[in-house]
């Protein structure tokens, strides 16, 4: 297939956007894509170490973009309507539609809007980490105080409502990208920062293959308290800041190394969301498939391609046309026009 291929299919280049952020999303949403793709593969030591290594890094990636390029949201009636149309309604939405294959392969209906389930948890939790970022912006050590609410969120056995567990465990990424300014993302584009980048990347994919077997993985989910893991809460407050801090520094080293230039993946790095929210359609009937073939090198390198591929697709114009109304509805009709407060 032609380079130039994709850049047909890419949406438009806008002017002002930069497009590093958007080269750094999609690269981000292939490795969610390929890691929930490889994630029945585990019993083929590479897959384990590779899904140890993208899930210690890829969805802080997102929160820190996310939170980065959260930094003016206001409770102003213009943004509190996108937050509703593009959070609050595709996350009922989704809800509804993953339901469905549980009804289908088991017989079972269980709805609780509450409760996130499967992929919905990151619009449960970006929804109230947006909601709060006026709060953050008015404290003096946020990012303190987000690392402390993680911690103690693992001491807890939180409700499975509200995603709280992940919402507080990984919430310092948030607050992290609300502090990053334009100037830390120049300081990355340096050379020897870049390179820097490269190598932490590799020896952390080292590492992981080194130690995979012997670190719980649900470490890298941040879905329990610290007793449901199987330790105390001064181990396991030590282990939870390793694992921030792990995941910060290979969020840094992965964006040092991410293109700041417009590539031919740029346009299709303005619609992750339409790859994140329809590619778990894809997984649950994809792993029903996986044969013995799947089970080796090639088979999950294979399984890791086509994640690529998936995720490039699912950004695509023809896509967004089909499925804007559950990603992306258009929520106008909903509204009041917009009036000042205390009219």
């Amino acid at each position: 297939m032609s380079v130039t291929t994709p850049q047909r299919a890419a949406l438009p280049p806008v002017a002002g956007r930069d497009p590093f952020f958007d080269n750094a999303k999609f690269l981000a949403i292939t490795l969610v894509v390929s890691g929930h793709l490889i994630e029945n593969l585990r019993d083929v030591p590479v897959a384990h170490a590779a899904y140890f290594f993208v899930y210690t890094f890829h969805m802080p990636l997102f929160i820190v973009l996310s939170g980065y390029l959260s930094r003016n949201f206001t409770f102003g009636s213009g943004k509190a309507r996108k937050l509703i149309s593009t959070l609050a309604v595709p996350y009922v939405i989704f809800e509804l539609i993953y339901s469905l294959p549980r009804l289908l392969l088991y017989g079972k209906l269980d709805i609780s809007l509450l409760d996130p389930y499967y992929l919905t948890w990151f619009l449960m939790s970006l929804f109230l980490w947006r909601l709060s970022t006026p709060v953050w912006q008015q404290l003096r050590w946020p990012l303190v105080v987000a690392v402390g609410l993680s911690l103690l969120s693992g001491m807890s056995r939180l409700p499975d409502e509200l995603s709280m567990n992940r919402t507080l465990g990984l919430l310092p990424f948030y607050v992290l990208g609300l502090m990053l300014r334009p100037e830390h993302f120049e300081w990355l584009r340096r050379r020897w920062v870049r390179v820097a980048g490269a190598v932490v990347l590799v020896a952390g994919a080292a590492l992981a293959l080194a130690v995979h077997t012997s670190v719980k993985t649900e470490w890298i989910r941040w879905r329990h308290a610290n007793d449901v893991i199987g330790v105390d809460d001064l181990t396991g407050s030590l282990i939870r800041l390793g694992m921030l801090a792990a995941g910060a520094l290979l969020v840094a080293a992965f964006l040092a190394v991410t293109p700041s230039r417009r590539t031919w993946y740029s346009g299709l790095g303005m619609a992750t969301m339409y790859a994140y929210l329809l590619h778990g359609l894809v997984v649950k009937v994809a792993e029903r498939f996986y044969g013995d073939w799947a089970q080796t090198v090639p088979g999950v390198a294979a399984v890791a391609l086509f994640g690529v591929g998936l995720a490039a697709l699912l950004c695509t114009p023809p896509v967004r046309r089909v499925t804007r109304w559950a990603v992306e509805p258009r929520m106008n009709w909903a509204f009041t026009k917009l009036r000042k407060p205390g009219r």
